[in-house]
């Protein structure tokens, strides 16, 4: 018997706001609090806990700084969080090929 296609789900990855967040991290070499935050339709505080729960996790990387004189925090994916990332994307895709094939 195969390992069921679910068992390779993260938990930490597979909610919705965290695989929005890799998969943009990974399509940049850095991204911006705010953009995430407009893109994902998220709140603020919101955002903050679910990048926390990604850079304790060493999924991703965070920098604080400054754009002129306006605080700014960017986030990079980290090598883990691309692993992560491709592992989730595995999963669903041998997921949705059990259900289409």
């Amino acid at each position: 018997m195969t390992e069921h296609p679910t068992n390779g789900l993260n938990d930490v990855v597979h909610q919705r706001h965290r695989l929005g967040i890799l998969t943009i991290a990974a399509e940049s070499k850095r991204v911006e609090f705010g953009y995430l935050k407009d893109a994902l339709e998220l709140t603020g505080g919101n955002l903050s806990r679910h990048l926390t729960v990604l850079v304790d996790a060493g999924l991703l990387d965070m920098e604080k700084g400054y754009d002129g004189k306006r605080p700014r925090t960017w986030v990079t994916i980290t090598q883990a969080g691309r692993r992560a990332l491709t592992a989730e994307i595995a999963a669903l895709r041998a997921l949705v090929e059990r259900h289409i094939g």
